[in-house]
């Protein structure tokens, strides 16, 4: 590491903590909106998301959040220290509506070890919320914010060194509703890529610590689906019937590659490219590209049984480093749709 790189991230610890601690202390108790009906935050674990926001008008809505670093699986027989917002990667999804208030309140575990942060892409203000929420551990940040933009956005701890925070699972979706809401849809999922970059090579057993060289020269020996090879198979699978219309909430934390992301065996009939809402979808998409920092909602209408498999159509990612997960279809065959055809089956005969 040179010198001049330890004074860069110096100043920008100094400068973001420093403004932190300047909003934090002596600043004025917030009044805003006082009128509106406060409304805590549901938090659940990924890949299911809160409800459709679902009431007259808009709230002020309270959203609790712990940052931690704890130990778990990242693949069979690998442990790895993650870095979190409320104890899982991805961390909960977070839905409100434009228009509301949006109070977040974040706390640091004691047990940390590191100071955090939290910046979400959704707000309108400097940082992010970054500039007001460093805190060390045991320590805890509130700000508000106005819902202005509807659209699906990331949030990351934005504490440097930045990338490695976020290379060690700090990030999450925020979805912002537009005021008539999303279309009604069966299911809904959250799905979310992200890099790991560990000192052994991949699969290689114990506990793998954190290589910074790795992330610096964007070399991951994982690239993952919500934090953990295998996330989203077997048991974690998602779940539809056929005929079940799905959506799927899909980010990219990054912090480095560009996610390519692809369902086996569908079609995406609605994309919201870059998750802007308020401007016409794309349709009938094979694949789409979601930049690191950034997010999609696809749609698609499940027409036959069986298992679709969710990918990083950068294949090498998928079948080598973990970027797969699974989408589990019951239900009666339509073989109008699809099915196969024995040897020397006319074309057309049933």
């Amino acid at each position: 590491m040179t010198r001049r790189y330890v004074l860069v991230a110096a100043l920008a610890a100094f400068t973001l903590i420093g403004a932190g601690v300047a909003a934090r202390v002596g600043a004025p108790e917030l009044d805003h909106d006082a009128e509106l009906p406060t409304e805590k935050a549901i938090l659940v674990a990924p890949p299911l998301v809160p409800p459709p926001v679902d009431r007259p008008g808009n709230a002020r809505v309270v959203v609790e959040l712990e940052t931690t670093e704890r130990t778990g699986v990242l693949a069979s027989g690998v442990e790895y220290t993650f870095w979190t917002f409320g104890g899982t990667v991805p961390g909960p999804f977070l839905r409100v509506r434009v228009g509301d208030t949006v109070e977040i309140r974040l706390r640091n575990a004691p047990t940390a070890l590191n100071a955090h942060s939290i910046d979400l892409h959704a707000v309108n203000g400097p940082g992010g919320g970054a500039t007001v929420t460093q805190i060390g551990p045991g320590e805890q940040a509130t700000f508000e914010w106005k819902a202005l933009n509807p659209g699906l956005y990331v949030y990351h701890c934005a504490t440097p060194h930045i990338p490695w925070h976020v290379a060690n699972g700090m990030y999450g979706l925020i979805l912002v509703e537009p005021a008539e809401g999303l279309p009604r849809v069966d299911r809904e999922y959250y799905v979310m890529q992200g890099e790991f970059y560990t000192r052994g090579r991949t699969m290689a057993p114990g506990h793998q610590p954190f290589d910074p060289a790795k992330a610096r020269d964007e070399r991951p020996e994982y690239v993952l689906f919500n934090g953990r090879m295998g996330a989203l198979l077997g048991e974690g699978a998602l779940r539809a019937r056929v005929g079940e219309t799905v959506r799927l909430f899909v980010g990219n934390g990054g912090p480095n590659l560009i996610s390519s992301f692809h369902v086996i065996g569908e079609v995406f009939d609605v994309v919201y490219p870059e998750a802007g809402l308020g401007r016409a979808p794309n349709r009938n998409v094979q694949t789409t590209m979601i930049p690191a920092g950034g997010a999609a909602i696809v749609e698609f209408r499940v027409d036959h049984p069986g298992r679709y498999l969710l990918v990083d159509h950068s294949l090498s990612r998928a079948l080598d480093k973990g970027a797969l997960g699974s989408l589990e279809v019951t239900g009666a065959e339509r073989p109008e749709i699809f099915r196969a055809l024995a040897p020397g089956t006319r074309p057309g005969a049933h």
